[in-house]
């Protein structure tokens, strides 16, 4: 069977609509943790916020590089409701890699964490710690990005 996929709706956007129908339904599972789709939302809208702020804006690309896990999922959603397109970088990828890969891609800030912080010394543009409390006062609604369309970049790998 076929469904229809709403093709002028964003992936941010579908998200939003789920989450406003089912907000305490389990959205993510992780190693015990868990998010349910109005927390996973309200997390990535203060982080998109602070993205926004920082200048991201539709096609922008930022990198991410963190471990599996809710950051993971947090990270990603916010670069889409920010507008931006997600340069993924495996924490597992040899230093010299991860650095020509933020070279060649030019992103406008790079998304890590605690244990991936060390990778990214000497990045050229601004790194945010996701587990910092730079962002965690943002609003928590959703981010309105009114030139934002689904032909705009989403990811880059």
């Amino acid at each position: 069977t076929q469904a229809e996929y709403p093709l002028a709706q964003t992936i941010h956007g579908l998200f939003e609509a789920q989450a406003q129908h089912t907000p305490d339904a389990l959205a993510v599972l992780h190693r015990g943790q868990r998010l349910t789709y109005g927390e996973l939302n309200e997390r990535a809208n203060r982080l998109a916020h602070y993205l926004r702020k920082q200048g991201v804006k539709p096609d922008s690309r930022v990198a991410i590089c963190v471990e599996r896990g809710l950051d993971m999922v947090v990270g990603l959603l916010a670069i889409l409701k920010a507008g931006g397109g997600y340069v993924p970088l495996d924490p597992a990828y040899p230093a010299d890699r991860i650095a020509y890969m933020l070279e060649d891609s030019a992103p406008a800030a790079v998304l890590a964490q605690a244990a991936t912080l060390g990778l990214l010394a000497g990045a050229a543009m601004p790194v945010i710690n996701l587990g910092s409390e730079l962002w965690q006062d943002e609003s928590v609604l959703n981010p309105q990005v009114p030139e934002l369309t689904s032909s705009h970049l989403a990811y880059v790998i």
